[in-house]
């Protein structure tokens, strides 16, 4: 069975994938983070998004064709594996959680016998 379709790049993701190598020529110095943020900034200042919000579009109505495709093959809408991994590692750290709080309770139920 094919992998799961990976998800679109919103707009900013699209332009800034494109700007990045700019920003770094003009900012030599940048760190990874101060790029972001340097994108961050010429995007809000941006007057004119529609090449890039059209190109959005455009990759998401491509997504959710291969999302049908990927359906139609045997694929589980619920299949993505991130949720899975989060949810199971939730469950692990609950009940670590409440058998702290339990011990703790013994505990200052031995302080007061004393």
């Amino acid at each position: 069975m094919a992998d799961k379709p990976k998800r679109p790049l919103s707009a900013y993701m699209i332009w800034l994938n494109s700007a990045r190598e700019s920003i770094k020529r003009e900012n030599p110095d940048f760190k990874v983070t101060e790029v972001a943020k340097k994108g961050g900034e010429l995007w809000r200042g941006m007057k004119d998004k529609s090449e890039w919000e059209a190109k959005a579009v455009k990759m998401k109505e491509e997504y959710e064709k291969a999302m049908k495709e990927f359906e139609r093959n045997g694929g589980d809408k619920s299949s993505g594996t991130v949720s899975k991994k989060r949810g199971k590692a939730a469950e692990k750290k609950k009940p670590a959680k409440k058998s702290k709080k339990k011990d703790s309770e013994d505990d200052e139920d031995e302080d007061e016998s004393d």
